[in-house]
């Protein structure tokens, strides 16, 4: 065998690369692929998701996206809304319990977050622990009374 035969570009077998079982899953020009054989690699693909992965990979995302509606990622400050912030933190509290045997010792990371979410949702709403700076409350406070609750409390 001469070296000109080695050659993937040497002979014809090496020129059409795509063959008889159709495109070049690396060419770009190759036809794309029809919605059937697109649903059938996702059904492929559904078949080995556990829904333990799901459902912690959606926490993540909601601490995620949480702390991007809280102002805490750099560069997305302009992305707060309290509102968004406030359905994430609910969302994240619901599946705590569901999530906390799956992910074992990182459970405290997840209590880190969600305390790290509670409290920029205070911040952005002006609800704190501490008596306002100027006026100390309402007006109709009387000296000793606590007054209103600041605590958060989800869907509310």
């Amino acid at each position: 065998m001469s070296t000109d035969d080695t050659t993937p570009d040497a002979t014809p077998e090496g020129a059409g690369a795509a063959g008889p079982t159709g495109p070049d899953p690396a060419g770009p020009g190759g036809p794309q692929p029809t919605e059937a054989e697109l649903m059938a690699a996702y059904e492929e693909q559904l078949k080995s998701i556990r829904v333990e992965e799901v459902v912690v990979q959606s926490l993540a995302s909601l601490i995620e996206i949480g702390g991007r509606r809280a102002g805490l990622v750099p560069g997305a400050q302009d992305e707060a809304d309290p509102t968004q912030l406030q359905v994430a933190i609910e969302a994240i509290r619901a599946l705590q319990p569901v999530v906390a045997p799956l992910i074992g010792p990182n459970k405290s990371q997840i209590d880190q977050a969600l305390s790290q979410l509670q409290l920029a949702f205070a911040q952005l709403t002006g609800q704190s622990g501490a008596p306002a700076a100027e006026g100390g409350g309402s007006p109709d406070a009387k000296p000793g009374d606590p007054g209103p609750s600041r605590l958060w409390v989800p869907g509310q």
